[in-house]
């Protein structure tokens, strides 16, 4: 997974804090990637609730994608999620 996460200045000139933001995290099925993913970032965010996701499973059902929503209070919440994202075990892909 060599994908970099943006800079806070990048963050900062296309998007307006607090706001919205998607994270698409790509493993293998039966891992229970969607509930860990959900977990990592409600952590990262000190959230009460899960953040807003959906999950789809690839035609040859062996890889599913996470979408989450959360909102993000600031640009370095983004940066920190992407890199609680990035240990999780069973990750291929993040962007």
């Amino acid at each position: 997974m060599d994908h970099q996460p943006p800079t806070v200045e990048l963050l900062e000139a296309r998007h307006s804090f607090p706001c919205p933001f998607t994270f698409k995290v790509i493993g293998a099925t039966g891992t229970d990637l969607p509930s860990r993913a959900s977990a990592c970032v409600q952590g990262s965010l000190g959230l009460d609730s899960p953040p807003p996701s959906s999950v789809k499973t690839a035609s040859g059902g062996r890889h599913e994608s996470v979408t989450l929503e959360p909102v993000c209070p600031d640009a370095q919440s983004v940066i920190d999620i992407y890199a609680a994202l990035r240990k999780l075990e069973g990750v291929m892909f993040l962007f």
